[in-house]
Order: C-alpha cells, then sequence, then structure tokens
C-alpha cells in the first residue's frame, strides 16, 4: 500500500469554501420531506477525503474537507467526521431554539449550547465481529432569559423534537446502499439495498469545485489540541488496531455572533484530537446545520472503508460515495409545528480495486457496520437535556 501524502495541506487552495459557477454545483436529490440534501465525497490520500454538499433548502453548494489526527495516522488537515455531525446537530438546535422561543414569547438574552456526543467500537474487524455503537446525548443550555425553569426546559426539548436530526435520533433506521465495483454495479450484502438504479458515477466534479469569491478562511480553521480528560486513552495509529474496545467522545460549544452567525467550537476529546472552530448559517454565509449532519454521515462511512482495507491490508485504488439525505423542516424554523422527520440515508458506494467482488461486498458491510454515524440513525437516542442560567 502506498504511503499516505499530505494532499489537502499541500493543495494551495481553501479547504472549505462556496462552490462557484454552475458546472462545478451539484443538484440536491428530488425533495421528498421539505428538504433535501445531497453529498459527493472521494478518498484522498491516507484518512483525507474532500466533498461537495448542497441542500435544496439553501441551493448553494460547498466544499468541504476531512482528516483524521495522530489516532489514525492522519495529518490533522481537516476535522474528524464526528466533529461535522455534531456541530450540525447543535446549530440545529440553535435554530429551533430561537424560533421557538420567538413563536412562544419567551425573551432569551443570551444562549449557549454544550453538546456532547459518545460512540462505541468493540469487536475484531477481520472476524467481522466489530460495530460501531452511538449513545445518548448530554445538552447543557446556558441561557439568559427571565423565563422560568419550566419553561426553559419545556422550551428545549420540544426544540430537539422539532429539529430535523429527531427523524434520524429517534427511532431506528437502518441505511440504503448500491455499491459499484469496478464500474459495474452489484448486488450489495448484508447492506440493505436503495432499491433503485445507482446514479453515474461523480468521477472528478469534485475536484474541478472553483473557489468562489469572498474570505473563506474563517469558515472552519484548527484552533490547536483538545484539553485531554481522564477519559483519553488513544494513541499513535491506536484506532486502527484489529480489535476494539473503546468509547468515543466529541464536544460542541454553540454560541452566537452580533449577526446571527452560529459559531461551534468542537473538541474532539476521546480518541485524542484537534480543535476545531465552524461557523453554520440557514441564510448562505455558511453552511447549514443539514449540510454539516449529512457531510459527518458521508465522511464517516468513507474512514471505515479505508480503515478496514488498511487492516484488512487491501488496497483500495478509489473510493467515493452519493449519499442522498431527506429531512423535514424544523417544526419551529420551519412553522411547522411537528416533530422532524427524516428517511434513511441512501449511500451510492463506487469501489476500484484489484480485489473480487465478494471483498467489495465485505468493505461496504463492514464499513456500514462500524460507521459511528450509521449507528446514530439505526439506534434509537435521547438528549439528557440540563439548563443553567447565564
Amino acid at each position: 500500500m502506498e504511503t499516505p501524502v499530505n494532499i489537502l495541506g499541500a493543495s494551495g487552495k481553501p479547504l472549505f469554501f462556496c462552490v462557484a459557477g454552475e458546472p462545478a454545483a451539484i443538484v440536491p436529490p428530488t425533495d421528498r420531506r421539505g428538504d433535501a440534501v445531497r453529498l459527493y465525497v472521494r478518498s484522498l490520500s491516507g484518512m483525507q477525503k474532500e466533498a461537495l454538499v448542497v441542500s435544496a433548502g439553501s441551493g448553494i453548494t460547498w466544499r468541504l474537507a476531512s482528516d483524521e489526527g495522530a489516532y489514525l495516522d492522519g495529518f490533522d488537515e481537516g476535522p474528524c467526521p464526528l466533529s461535522f455531525l455534531t456541530t450540525g446537530m447543535v446549530a440545529s438546535y440553535m435554530n429551533e431554539i430561537l424560533a421557538l422561543a420567538a413563536q412562544r414569547g419567551i425573551d432569551i438574552r443570551s444562549i449557549r449550547l454544550i453538546q456532547d456526543n459518545y460512540y462505541t467500537m468493540q469487536g475484531s474487524a477481520l472476524r467481522g465481529t466489530m460495530v460501531g455503537g452511538a449513545k445518548n446525548i448530554d445538552l447543557e443550555a446556558q441561557i439568559d432569559s427571565d423565563a422560568s425553569a419550566d419553561t426553559l426546559t419545556s422550551l428545549v426539548y420540544d426544540a430537539i423534537a422539532a429539529s430535523p436530526l429527531n427523524g434520524l435520533m429517534r427511532g431506528e433506521k437502518e441505511s440504503l446502499f448500491t455499491l459499484t465495483h469496478n464500474g459495474a454495479e452489484i448486488p450489495t450484502g448484508k447492506a440493505k439495498p436503495v432499491g433503485l438504479a445507482a446514479p453515474s458515477d461523480p468521477g472528478d466534479r469534485i475536484a474541478g469545485a472553483a473557489v468562489a469569491s469572498g474570505d473563506w478562511s474563517s469558515l472552519i480553521r484548527r484552533a490547536g489540541s483538545s484539553p485531554k480528560t481522564e477519559a483519553t486513552n488513544s494513541s499513535q495509529g491506536s484506532s486502527l488496531a484489529e480489535h476494539q474496545d473503546r468509547l468515543l467522545h466529541v464536544r460542541g460549544i454553540c454560541t452566537l455572533r452580533d449577526d446571527g452567525v452560529k459559531q461551534i467550537e468542537q473538541h474532539l476529546y476521546n480518541p485524542h484530537g484537534s480543535v476545531f472552530h465552524f461557523l453554520s448559517d440557514e441564510q448562505g454565509r455558511a453552511p447549514d446545520a443539514v449540510s454539516y449532519i449529512s457531510a459527518g454521515i458521508g465522511f464517516c462511512f468513507m474512514t471505515q472503508l479505508g480503515r478496514y482495507a488498511k487492516i484488512a491490508r487491501k488496497d483500495l485504488r478509489s473510493f467515493k460515495v452519493v449519499q442522498d439525505m431527506h429531512f423535514s423542516k424544523g417544526g419551529a424554523s420551519g412553522r411547522t409545528g411537528l416533530p422532524g422527520t427524516a428517511d434513511p440515508v441512501e449511500t451510492h458506494v463506487y469501489l476500484e480495486d484489484d480485489e473480487d467482488d465478494e471483498f467489495a461486498r465485505t468493505v461496504v458491510d463492514m464499513g456500514e457496520q462500524t460507521c459511528f454515524l450509521h449507528a446514530f440513525c439505526r439506534t434509537d437516542l435521547k438528549a439528557r437535556v440540563k439548563i443553567t442560567r447565564l
């Protein structure tokens, strides 16, 4: 297998930007529930990946990139996949809390959300017993308001239910897949089929994305290492071990700029990684919440494909996905008055290698089985809420 190269670090262009021009943009899938998101992701080198993502709600295409830290022998050039999900999730909660507070006449002078996501990985990759898992989240809402504690608690719980992500977090939704191996679509193995033909291979469309005019340096930026906690136990390459028994912990802290753009500070506690600062906005000044959520799921699945191939000592020359997601509008922000809903994630996988079709099916099966965020979708999860006063 080839030695990884730091392609993102040597690219010479911003890692995160709004895409200019129609030729490089992608079109979201036909809307089913109120909002639809399409994601193209391709592998670069090692654990580095790049993606284009567009939501029907914004109509704007964003180029995003992801990397991993020392725990996966990465270069740490971009946020890990789990940080994108945490960012989109806490941004969505902020959207719904503010919209619902306005509708209920609750005056919020200041607000800060602190969200903790937890995941598990247990078992043997080569024996096929390794499984990724997702656990209930913790959400602390720090609020400056004259409203009573009961009023604020009800507000936050109702806002969580109104978030479009509620459709993936509550209930059990198994993701759906197609598989194209060396240019030919083949049946999946254990992974459940989408039931539709795979779209055409995205090819080099991601590489051709042009940077729109503007300063994108503050969109997503690294801000040093996360502080270590008592639970931090990772080391160089530890997440590449053939057998795993570990707990992962990601934190997102969301506040508001004066202009209403959301600022999210992400900490990767275990495995030990970096702090990244994200911006999110529903008015087009930064990626919207559902775009970050979609990117997180796609990036995480791609990491598991590459990780399994590395553990199995197989050479995946190229792997890409086209991922479609369908969400309702927010119950408060979209003024539906209903809990958020979503369809199962639909992922179209494209592999190129010198292995047989059975290996290709195994890669997809193990990718889905070990992906923390596909586990998030197939697990019925709840939020544990704490309200404190600013």
